[in-house]
């Protein structure tokens, strides 16, 4: 059977993965997350979405057995992107990122005014395990996200903090959570867990 990638980011589609349409059919051209309910889940140049999917060069080495680095991996999507249906598409015939509730999570997110959290003005689709960290609640470590579903979510530098911790937010129609950590998600501290 032919393998099938992500006619936006490249990623390998596995039935699992695939987008939806906005009748919520499965789309069997783009990922989970790049479009959502039949539009796009950034609005990416496609210069923005090298720097955006570089961040995940350990995950290409570790499928693929080679050793790049950031900048090298960032070559390798400039000179494979251009191939891919969602960038040799005219702007104006992309399905751009509108779900209704991403702008109504941004919004919510947004509300909760957590000191020294910048103000959020996107959110991407995330995968669960990707988001999914581990908090000390009551001496107990427990995860509270589902590592299968997708959420959500965004990255920001806590503000004053020079780079050494961030804030993590992931969101889906039930919940929104938003966490602080530093590098690769050591010392994670719940912020705020709630139901929407």
């Amino acid at each position: 059977m032919e393998q099938k990638f992500c006619q936006s980011c490249g990623m390998p589609l596995t039935e699992e993965l695939l987008g939806t349409n906005a009748d919520g059919s499965k789309n069997e051209e783009y990922c989970i997350y790049c479009y959502k309910d039949g539009a796009f889940t950034g609005d990416f140049t496609m210069e923005e979405m090298v720097e955006f999917c570089s961040q995940f060069v350990d995950e290409y080495n570790k499928n693929t057995g080679q050793h790049l680095n950031q900048e090298e991996y960032k070559a390798l999507l400039r000179q494979y992107y251009p191939n891919l249906k969602r960038w040799q598409l005219p702007a104006d015939e992309l399905p751009h990122a509108t779900s209704p509730i991403k702008q109504q999570l941004i919004d919510e997110v947004n509300a909760l005014g957590i000191s020294d959290m910048p103000k959020i003005d996107n959110l991407f689709v995330l995968q669960g395990s990707f988001v999914n960290m581990e908090y000390s609640i009551n001496g107990n470590s427990v995860k509270l996200l589902d590592d299968n579903a997708s959420y959500w979510g965004n990255q920001v530098e806590k503000q004053g903090s020079e780079g050494r911790r961030c804030f993590g937010i992931a969101c889906d129609e039930n919940h929104i959570l938003v966490s602080e950590y530093g590098k690769d998600g050591a010392d994670a501290q719940l912020v705020v867990f709630k139901r929407r």
